[in-house]
């Protein structure tokens, strides 16, 4: 996501530290299940995120 920013860890980017910080927020989440969906259209490369909450 974010034309691979996501994945840089040397990202100073404010929007990319918030994905970041988001996906590792779900994945400490023992409650969730998650996937990120990368996608690719007529704006590049984007993603989003299904999760599920586990009863």
């Amino acid at each position: 996501m974010r034309d691979g920013a996501v994945t840089d860890d040397a990202s100073d980017d404010p929007q990319v530290r918030a994905v970041r910080k988001f996906n590792e927020m779900m994945a400490a989440e023992p409650r969730l299940n998650a996937t990120i969906v990368q996608t690719v259209g007529v704006k590049g490369y984007d993603g989003f995120a299904i999760t599920m909450v586990a009863r």
